[in-house]
C-alpha cells in the first residue's frame, strides 16, 4: 500500500467518527446488515433483483480529457458499461479521497461478482489543477500503474473550467471555492456518486452516507439481471 493510500485511510477511518460524514462497514451477525457509525441504525441489503431501480435521468455527455489529453465525449464512455461516477478533486482532504477509497474496494469486489463491463470514472471539476498528468498520477495511486489508462477505472478532467461547467450544471454538482489562507483552493461542493447504466441512464444517486460498496455493487448486479432478462 502505498503512502497516500495509508494517508487516505487514516482520514478515512478518523471521518468515521463525525456524524453525518459516512456509513461504514461494520457488520451484525448477518453479512447483508451494515452499521453506520453516525447514528448506529442498521440497515439490510435486499437481494439483487429483488428490487427495481428507475431510470431517472438521461446521464449528461460533455467533452472531457483522459490522462494522455485525449479529448473524450463523456457520454460515449457510458455505452455498453454499468458505470459509477464520482466527481471530486485532487486536493480535497475529505469526501473525495474517502469516496476514491469506496470505489477502490467496489473494484476489488466487483472482481469476484457476475458484474459485466463495469466501468469506475473519477472526474475532476478543477482542471485548473488537476491536468492530466496530475490524473494520471492520481490514477497510479488508486488503480496502479500496471493497470493502464485502457483499464476499467478512467481518471477525467476538462480542457477548462468553462467546458465542466455545464456538466457540473447537468449532474447537480454546485461548487463554491474558498480561498484558504494556506493556498490549498479547496472546494466546497456537493458530494454524489451516480449509477449509470449501459444506455446512459442515470439509475442510483448516492450521497456519502450510502456510499457503501456492498450497496452499489447490489445495484450493479441488480442491473446486471435486468440486462441478462432483457437480453442485452
Amino acid at each position: 500500500m502505498t503512502f497516500a493510500k495509508l494517508l487516505v485511510t487514516a482520514v478515512f477511518l478518523s471521518a468515521m467518527t463525525i456524524p453525518g460524514l459516512t456509513h461504514g462497514g461494520a457488520r451484525h451477525g448477518n453479512s447483508n446488515e451494515v452499521s453506520g457509525p453516525a447514528d448506529s441504525y442498521v440497515y439490510r441489503l435486499a437481494e439483487p433483483g429483488t428490487y427495481q431501480l428507475p431510470a431517472i435521468k438521461p446521464a449528461a455527455g460533455g467533452m472531457v480529457l483522459d490522462e494522455r489529453s485525449r479529448p473524450r465525449e463523456l457520454k460515449y464512455l457510458f455505452r455498453g458499461h454499468l458505470t459509477i461516477l464520482a466527481f471530486i478533486y485532487t486536493r480535497c482532504g475529505d469526501l473525495c479521497p474517502l469516496a476514491t477509497m469506496r470505489m477502490a474496494q467496489l473494484k476489488d469486489q466487483a472482481v469476484r461478482s457476475a458484474v459485466r463491463d463495469l466501468r469506475l470514472i473519477t472526474m475532476s471539476f478543477d482542471p485548473d489543477y488537476d491536468t492530466p498528468e496530475r490524473m494520471a498520477e492520481f490514477a497510479e495511486t488508486w488503480r496502479g500503474a500496471e493497470a493502464g489508462p485502457g483499464s476499467s477505472w478512467l481518471f477525467l478532467t476538462a480542457p477548462n473550467r468553462q467546458a465542466v461547467e455545464p456538466l457540473l450544471s447537468a449532474y447537480g454538482q454546485p461548487l463554491a471555492p474558498r480561498a484558504d489562507q494556506d493556498g490549498s483552493g479547496s472546494i466546497s461542493h456537493l458530494m454524489r456518486v451516480f449509477l449509470i447504466d449501459d444506455h446512459g441512464l442515470v439509475r442510483n444517486i448516492y450521497s456519502p452516507d450510502f456510499l457503501d460498496p456492498r450497496l452499489l455493487l447490489n445495484d450493479l448486479l441488480t442491473l446486471e439481471l435486468e440486462r441478462s432478462k432483457s437480453g442485452s
